[in-house]
């Protein structure tokens, strides 16, 4: 399983190389397309790809300081796909679902309730 700023380095990567053929992806360039609440260093951005190398999620032809030739494998491409119907799923159920119905007679229920309790306090 991949934390948060793993997979934003490879939705990143994923943009970077989007048909699965290898490419020149520069460090700096990787690092200032991050959000800044999740800016890191460039070693930090080293170890998340080799990381994600080390999961068969990408592949690294070679590495030069800050350059680096890499292709999304699909496998990568399967993560960020699958990762985005699970989150609209869980908020569509979360939702409640009222209809007309519903209302009414929960508006009907409380009038008749208030409505006995008030005849019940002046006959007591």
């Amino acid at each position: 399983m991949l934390d948060s700023r793993s997979k934003l380095v490879l939705s990143i990567l994923a943009k970077e190389c989007g048909d699965g053929s290898y490419k020149i992806v520069e460090l700096p360039d990787v690092i200032m397309a991050l959000p800044k609440r999740y800016r890191m260093d460039s070693d930090a951005v080293k170890h998340i790809i080799t990381h994600l190398e080390r999961q068969d999620i990408i592949s690294v032809k070679y590495d030069d300081d800050d350059v680096f030739c890499l292709a999304v494998l699909p496998y990568g491409f399967e993560i960020l796909e699958t990762e985005k119907p699970k989150k609209l799923k869980i908020s569509k159920e979360k939702q409640p679902k009222i209809n007309f119905w519903t209302i009414f007679l929960s508006f009907f229920a409380a009038l008749i309730g208030s409505g006995l309790g008030i005849l019940i306090f002046y006959f007591i």
